[in-house]
């Protein structure tokens, strides 16, 4: 068997089993539906409120994927003035730490308060979780070059912006790769939090506002539906953003090579 079949086909067996065994127990026990409903019962609720959940679904997403770009611009800049002054970045890296670990439950209200817009504050909050692993992965791929190639390039005279574009660049690729894909579950997570928080309703609203929703209502299959939903964007975002590294960096970087 292949291993890429293999990739593929393990877990979901793992998946499988693991919903048996739910099934099996949530009737065994009998449990009430509105303690743990069955993996039927959801499926039944994903299918009953598709067009509320789906459209919950698309709303979170364009707070992600717009969070993950801002993200991805604002860390790959800021990265390349890091690279280019150490003094900078000295002064001002612990800042991005300070950042990345101050919890965004604390900053969102404030960020909500400030920006009237609510996809606008949304989309900061998001930003704010995912931009570290991509400012830090970035950072140092860009540092992480052949000390040899490096001499060579200041030997030819070679300025700065060549150095940086054919060779800090290349050598950084597979970090940014790396920290992109962090930087996708982290966008999802930071989406959802400020969903959360922000707590407000409309059709704008996303599938943390359903999650309340159905928490408010006792509905939990469609809380767990929603949880669904929200599980399969994350896996879907890391299998997208993998398969971007695999598509820039296969023909040439032995990271994605070595790989059937």
């Amino acid at each position: 068997m292949k291993p890429a079949l293999q990739r593929l086909l393990w877990p979901t067996a793992v998946a499988v089993a693991l919903l048996a065994l739910w099934q099996g127990l949530v009737v065994a026990f009998e449990v009430p539906v509105f303690l743990v409903p069955s993996p039927l019962r959801v499926g039944q609720t994903l299918v009953a409120d598709a067009p509320l959940l789906l459209s919950a679904l698309l709303n979170t997403l364009k707070v992600t994927l717009l969070a993950l770009a801002c993200a991805t611009v604002l860390g790959t800049l800021i990265a390349f003035a890091f690279v280019q002054s150490r003094a900078l970045e000295t002064a001002l890296f612990p800042y991005a730490v300070l950042l990345q670990v101050t919890p965004i439950v604390a900053i969102a209200p404030l960020v909500i308060i400030w920006v009237r817009d609510a996809t606008a504050s949304l989309v900061i909050c998001a930003t704010l979780v995912a931009l570290f692993p991509i400012i830090a992965n970035t950072t140092l791929g860009l540092r992480s070059v052949n000390p040899a190639l490096l001499s060579y390039f200041r030997l030819q005279r070679a300025t700065r912006l060549q150095t940086l574009w054919r060779l800090r660049i290349p050598s950084a690729l597979p970090f940014f790769f790396g920290g992109l894909r962090i930087s996708s579950g982290l966008a999802l997570i930071g989406a959802v939090v400020a969903e959360f928080v922000a707590g407000t309703g409309g059709s704008g609203t996303g599938l943390a506002y359903q999650i309340l929703q159905s928490g408010y209502q006792l509905n939990i299959p469609r809380m767990f539906a929603a949880l669904a939903l929200i599980t399969a964007a994350g896996v879907a975002l890391f299998a997208l953003m993998a398969g971007l590294s695999r598509w820039a960096l296969g023909g040439w970087h032995e990271s994605e090579q070595g790989r059937d």
